[in-house]
């Protein structure tokens, strides 16, 4: 897989990155996820750190996948089909900055991409408050964040899928 030049890497930021990977790893094309952080000021962070507010981090999760099987575009989908991508503030009950919605692109094709599905959504009446911020240093998380529901047993608490997009 490490040669396997149909294996992109893209990075998404929607509240809790348990539930923002739970999704992710079930979907079409996904070879593999990882939880961490992305977009902040501090070098190698912990989950305690990214939690008292001042890190400038987002909780954000690392998605590898095909692009044989899966695009960018229905990845993008699936990102604004699977939280609020209106509030402004966390996601759900998890209120705090580092729970805010992000699309991390890599590149101007996947930045172009993202601002067409929030036109999109503009146009269906929605306020997006997601933002689009350029990649940069992903961070992995410790060891027990790593697909937790999956672990756990259970399912995403501040997260579920409703269908939008056609």
């Amino acid at each position: 897989m490490e040669n396997n030049t149909n294996i992109k890497k893209a990075y998404f930021a929607s509240g809790c990155f348990w539930g923002t990977e739970y999704y992710f790893m079930k979907a079409k094309g996904v070879v593999h996820t990882a939880v961490g952080f992305m977009g902040g000021h501090v070098d190698h962070p912990t989950y305690e750190q990214v939690c008292q507010k001042d890190t400038g981090h987002l909780e954000t999760t690392e998605v590898e996948y095909n692009t044989e099987e899966t695009s960018y575009e229905d990845l993008v989908k699936l990102f604004f089909e699977t939280h609020d991508f209106t509030q402004t503030d966390g996601q759900g009950p998890d209120i705090g900055p580092q729970y805010l919605s992000c699309i991390f692109y890599s590149d101007e094709g996947e930045k172009n991409i993202a601002l067409r599905y929030m036109e999109i959504l503009q146009s269906k009446g929605y306020k997006v408050a997601t933002m689009l911020k350029p990649a940069y240093i992903f961070w992995k998380a410790e060891d027990y964040h790593q697909q937790y529901y999956e672990h756990k047993g259970s399912t995403p608490y501040c997260h579920a899928y409703k269908q939008i997009f056609d």
